[in-house]
């Protein structure tokens, strides 16, 4: 989730300022490096074990600790918002509450209400930048840039790793209370449940047929592999956490609990706009995940003068949870990044890839005239919920241009300007042919019927992770099957519904 979210923050006082950036140090030969790394562990034993850790990873697991008390729950929540008073958080007007998590195994989860009622354009907080955690923090401006171009490691990782080193203090890290919040919410968003990055392989089949299932084991590849580059990033940017007494990153941290703080901090992250690059990317305690999330809300945690506020956009009665903008993000990417679909989102959308075959003869002057109208050999479509027939209609023109064939129809193509259109009653009955049978290929890879999610759906003991994967496959299907009515009526109304489809050696591909 790249939140569209905006923080600002206000004076900064009783804080230690950033750790200071020691010299740059240039890149080690390997063997040096190597050297630098036995002696290390030579030195002394390894800190970082997760028994000292004090969990298994910046976000515990905390099974069995759902018996705590409500006294201590409200304590805790305390302990985070007077943290952040007795540190230069403003008066504000806003309280931390909780609810029950569907998980009782687990704790409750934290949420940000109104502690009093609310108008649109009321100041709900305003954190002041010294409370707030981005790169600027973590790296100093003399190495952020160094960092960031080595394409090695993404600034979510950066981060992660910081709080993960934070946590190894204990009590004695400035960051201690919320670091303390982000373990007690494990990642999870306002439903209680975790990214599916970090679902097992039997929960992770609830997504089987939607594309978000090969997105998911996309982005776990892509973690370690940044896992894997932390040594070298370690070695190579002088700097980078060397404020830190501990080994070094892979001799810390294994794989699970660098993915596990990873993700926890991708639920969590804030994209501050008209900010330096070292500001980016925010964490910011009273933020997210503690903000619960709505795609039609228009408040955002805005950067301004030395803070980071949100500014409300709808009234609220003192109780109510405070709501977010989180981007114009696709359900996939809500429940990839944030553990939640919303069912009014409208930004959902599904992705159609079309491609012209490049065996074709005239291959290259279909990819000009495509180019001319805007598309590219390789052409992405998306389908908006509820704008399923309009999304045919833009696909149609692409795809007639991959059935033409003959010379003198391409030529006639070529001379003309706009779209192509239908060149002939059975090339049209080709084109949509090939759209149904892709549509109704892609429901069949669903392993459940629309019926079948809504029973699911209505189940009351269904658990969390399969309920909030069958709202997203249930979405999908149905801009799918909206899809597939806008041909069927499109072939419906051809002048002659009987008519045989031409032949397509080198019909577009569609995937």
């Amino acid at each position: 989730m790249a939140h569209s979210v905006d923080l600002t923050c206000l004076h900064s006082k009783c804080i230690p300022p950033p750790p200071a950036v020691l010299p740059r140090v240039s890149a080690l030969p390997l063997r040096l490096a190597a050297s630098l790394r036995s002696n290390r562990r030579r030195q002394r034993p390894s800190l970082c074990s997760a028994a000292s850790f004090g969990s298994e990873t910046l976000v515990s697991k905390e099974k069995g600790s759902g018996v705590a008390s409500s006294k201590r729950e409200e304590k805790e929540g305390d302990d985070l918002k007077s943290w952040m008073h007795e540190n230069g958080l403003p008066p504000c007007k806003v309280v931390l509450k909780e609810k029950p998590s569907h998980d009782k195994k687990l704790r409750a989860i934290h949420y940000v209400a109104a502690s009093e009622d609310l108008q649109a354009g009321d100041v709900a907080f305003s954190v002041p930048n010294s409370l707030v955690v981005t790169l600027e923090r973590v790296l100093g401006n003399e190495t952020i840039a160094e960092l960031l171009t080595t394409n090695k490691l993404s600034e979510l990782a950066c981060l992660a790793l910081y709080l993960m080193y934070e946590k190894k203090q204990g009590k004695q890290s400035f960051w201690y209370p919320y670091i303390k919040e982000l373990d007690r919410q494990r990642g999870r968003g306002q439903l209680a449940v975790e990214s599916p990055l970090l679902w097992s392989e039997n929960e992770l089949d609830y997504l089987t047929g939607s594309p978000t299932k090969a997105e998911v084991l996309q982005r776990a590849e892509g973690i370690k592999r940044e896992y894997d580059e932390l040594d070298t990033v370690w070695f190579m940017a002088g700097s980078l956490f060397q404020q830190y007494p501990y080994d070094i990153p892979t001799d810390a941290f294994s794989f699970e609990i660098f993915k596990q703080a990873f993700v926890a901090i991708q639920s969590c992250v804030v994209h501050l706009q008209k900010v330096s690059l070292a500001r980016r990317f925010a964490l910011v305690p009273l933020g997210p995940p503690l903000l619960a999330y709505s795609s039609k809300c228009k408040a955002m945690l805005s950067a301004v003068d030395g803070a980071v506020e949100l500014v409300v956009d709808r009234p609220y009665k003192a109780g109510d949870p405070i709501v977010v903008w989180c981007g114009p993000q696709p359900n996939s990417k809500l429940l990839l990044n944030y553990g939640f679909v919303d069912e009014d989102n409208p930004y959902d959308r599904i992705i159609i890839e079309a491609s012209l075959n490049t065996e074709d003869p005239q291959y290259q002057d279909k990819r000009m005239v495509a180019q001319r109208n805007g598309k590219l050999s390789k052409q992405v479509f998306q389908v908006y919920a509820g704008k399923e027939k309009e999304a045919v209609s833009d696909m149609l023109p692409y795809l007639r241009l991959g059935y033409v064939s003959d010379a003198s129809e391409m030529e006639t193509v070529i001379s003309s300007q706009g779209p192509v259109c239908p060149v002939s009653p059975c090339m049209e009955r080709a084109v949509l042919d090939q759209l149904a049978d892709y549509f109704r290929g892609r429901l069949t890879g669903y392993p459940t019927s629309l019926s079948e999610d809504e029973s699911i759906l209505m189940d009351h003991n269904v658990s969390p992770k399969k309920r909030v994967a069958t709202q997203l496959v249930r979405l999908e299907k149905k801009m799918l099957n909206a899809c597939l009515q806008a041909v069927d009526d499109l072939i419906n109304r051809l002048p002659d519904v009987a008519v045989s489809p031409c032949p397509a050696p080198y019909a577009p591909l569609l995937k």
